[in-house]
């Protein structure tokens, strides 16, 4: 059992720490992955506090096929998507902000926001499935195999999108003379 199912567990017994350690573990990073989904930070923040709402009021049972977390991305998707198929027509999305350490001077700030702006931009040119399966991947470290169960796909089916969303990653980091070596 990993760590997030150890304190799922203590609080559906009654301790409420274990509810207070899933939320300091995984809410950026929900926060991030809903944005994924929404394209509006201050939605994906409210759509977070409905995943957590929905843990403490209906405490869903956690079968354990998959990792704690895997489960609880799938729960944040399927909101997200109940979000989306219910959302006012009119929805304008909000650039997500970053914070940059105070460590740093005016001028390295701004370049890393820049940069950081430019390469958000050129992620919002991807398809959504590009977008997911790289974010899943790189950035909340799923494997091949928790992605496809996330994202509803075959294995096979994430390799192929995660290779194709590479490539227009890279592409398109390309036309704006941008580099990622990692490619």
């Amino acid at each position: 059992m990993d760590n997030g199912a150890s304190s799922y567990r203590r609080f559906l017994d009654g301790e409420k720490e274990g509810l207070s350690e899933i939320v300091r573990t995984y809410a950026d990073g929900l926060i991030f992955f809903i944005n994924g989904y929404v394209g509006d930070i201050n939605t994906a923040e409210d759509l977070t506090e409905d995943v957590f709402a929905k843990l403490i009021a209906k405490k869903p049972r956690f079968s354990g096929r998959s990792s704690f977390k895997t489960w609880l991305y799938t729960i944040a998707r399927n909101i997200a998507l109940d979000y989306i198929r219910h959302r006012p027509a009119h929805h304008e999305p909000i650039s997500a902000a970053y914070s940059v350490s105070d460590a740093t001077n005016i001028e390295e700030r701004y370049i890393t926001e820049e940069e950081k702006r430019a390469f958000h931009n050129v992620l919002l040119r991807l398809s959504p499935d590009y977008r997911q399966v790289l974010y899943l991947v790189y950035f909340e470290d799923f494997d091949n195999a928790e992605a496809a169960l996330l994202m509803n796909k075959s294995k096979r089916q994430i390799e192929n999108l995660l290779y194709r969303a590479k490539q227009a990653l890279k592409k398109e980091l390309e036309k704006e003379g941008m580099s990622y070596e990692k490619l």
